[in-house]
């Protein structure tokens, strides 16, 4: 554990010791439970080991992981940081050795293991991205853990095609507002559950062609009106065990089923008979144990196939919910946590 920092005026009072090499501020978990456990602490300063590159963090991504982490159901990896955050945005400030890509003063964005809510981390530098084009360090934020975990659970293992189509649940979290707007950029056609109508006219702006408010209706009988009673070839399913036996329900022949969480529970009803007879597919996979060298064939297949359509900012743009300085992390769980947000909750180096 560190030394907690009561105030942000302290720290400024510490300024000198703080703008060394040798302390940060950092976001800790003093013990399990409500999003009040969060607190600033000061921590030593990660240094870049063989590989790594450290990183002066702007901004960074909050995830539905971190919240887990908070309430100790999502232990962080043998070896990895304890602090939250999987994904952050900012400045090399140092470089490992063995390290060639990547330079001091490079911007960047990266995924990490932890260790995110910070005013420095270490990220492998295979995980590591350039800021796109146009993109601030806030908005670049919004990209490792989304587009990483995206990519390769509806790209790669789903096999999303062009023409196809794709049910998304939970259209305006970070992970769904990012699958529709893949999808969009790849030519399939992208349908979206949502909990109110608000959210489901939020898909639909971001790029769902229709979506479906699964509070007034079943979202297996609009997938079955709207397809014409086909189904769709893929659905990417951020709800898990609650949601299986009807997931199954709504695929086409042939259609694939990607399980990238389980908020709905973790154990569900197979109906083995009706997936067999769809001749379907079910996969599902984890990012964040997965191995430096793995996370990094991912990030190549980004770069070549996604980052060049960044800069625009047209079918795969920025969607922000809303920022909270460093300091109040317990805000922006809270705010995850009500269900209220649409897009990606950002935490900024600002000093409140």
């Amino acid at each position: 554990m560190g030394r907690a920092v009561n105030t942000w005026q302290e720290r400024l009072v510490l300024g000198q010791d703080y703008a060394s090499d040798k302390a940060m501020i950092a976001i800790e978990i003093s013990t399990y439970g409500s999003p009040d456990v969060l607190r600033p602490v000061e921590r030593p300063k990660p240094t870049a080991a063989a590989g790594e590159v450290l990183i002066e963090v702007e901004a960074s991504g909050v995830s539905r992981a971190d919240v887990f982490q908070r309430k100790g159901k999502y232990p962080p990896p043998a070896g990895a940081s304890d602090i939250p955050g999987l994904d952050v945005a900012g400045v090399i400030a140092a470089v490992g050795s063995g390290v060639g890509e990547w330079q001091v003063g490079d911007r960047v964005c990266a995924l990490l293991t932890g260790g995110g809510y910070a005013e420095s981390c270490v990220a492998q530098a295979v995980q590591v991205l350039p800021i796109p084009e146009g993109w601030t360090a806030v908005e670049a934020a919004t990209l490792p853990e989304n587009l990483f975990t995206v990519y390769d659970n509806l790209i790669t293992r789903a096999r999303l095609q062009e023409a196809e189509t794709v049910l998304i649940h939970g259209g305006t979290s970070g992970i769904g507002s990012t699958a529709i707007m893949l999808a969009r950029a790849i030519g399939a056609i992208p349908y979206a559950t949502a909990g109110s109508d608000e959210k489901r006219r939020a898909c639909e702006e971001i790029g769902a062609e229709q979506a479906i408010n699964y509070k007034t209706e079943d979202f297996v009988e609009a997938v079955q009106r709207i397809t014409a009673n086909r189904g769709v070839d893929v659905i990417a399913d951020i709800v898990g065990g609650a949601y299986l036996e009807r997931n199954i329900e709504a695929l086409a022949l042939e259609g694939r089923l990607s399980l990238i969480a389980t908020l709905g529970g973790a154990v569900g009803t197979l109906p083995i008979g009706k997936l067999m007879s769809k001749r379907g597919t079910i996969v599902g996979s984890t990012m964040r144990a997965r191995t430096p060298v793995q996370k990094g064939e991912i990030a190549d297949r980004l770069r070549r196939h996604v980052w060049p359509l960044l800069p625009e900012k047209k079918t795969i743009r920025p969607l922000v919910d809303s920022t909270f300085p460093l300091a109040e992390a317990a805000m922006a769980h809270k705010r995850m946590e009500s269900g209220d947000h649409i897009g990606k909750i950002v935490l900024t180096r600002e000093m409140s």
